[in-house]
């Protein structure tokens, strides 16, 4: 008898470990340098494409890039662990470059004077049709928020400058 009430707790965990992994969701902190939350990341599935959602409080103000990187590591102070844009295809920086954009570039995030700021965009193409378990990948994905205002065009990292916060999306 105790072999089948364990046989069914195993099943249900299963059956509830797919679940969440079907929902196609995931949330995660964003830390400054220090080590300080400094804002939320999520990502979900829909139709086509995965939507991410940044909120940042206590960022400077101004205009911030932000993107998604290659290594769901974020190891201060530099966050370089996180490796570089994510480029699956090769191609070259920015919405605005004609042999752009890597998958990783999401733009920029816009903080007022309160140091608050959100930003979502929809990520499309195979590899975000491919479900959120296949876009973050064995080694997940790192988003990093940058000191400076991405250009959009200029290949790699849109002039956006030091790496000031990190979330590993898993």
């Amino acid at each position: 008898m105790w072999q089948l009430g364990m046989i069914a707790a195993l099943l249900v965990g299963t059956a509830y470990g797919r679940d969440q992994n079907m929902r196609g969701t995931t949330e995660a902190t964003l830390k400054d340098s220090s080590g300080k939350e400094v804002g939320r990341v999520r990502l979900r599935e829909v139709h086509g494409g995965i939507v991410v959602e940044v909120r940042v409080r206590g960022l400077p103000k101004g205009q911030h890039g932000i993107h998604l990187h290659e290594t769901g590591l974020c190891d201060p102070p530099g966050f370089t662990t996180a490796g570089g844009h994510w480029n699956p295809l090769g191609r070259m920086h920015g919405r605005r470059n004609p042999k752009g954009p890597h998958l990783g570039d999401l733009g920029n995030i816009s903080v007022g004077g309160n140091g608050w700021g959100d930003r979502t965009v929809t990520v499309r193409g195979d590899e975000a049709r491919a479900g959120l378990r296949s876009f973050l990948g064995d080694q997940g994905r790192a988003l990093v928020v940058h000191a400076s205002r991405d250009d959009e065009k200029t290949d790699p990292s849109g002039n956006s400058g030091a790496r000031i916060a990190c979330a590993v999306l898993r």
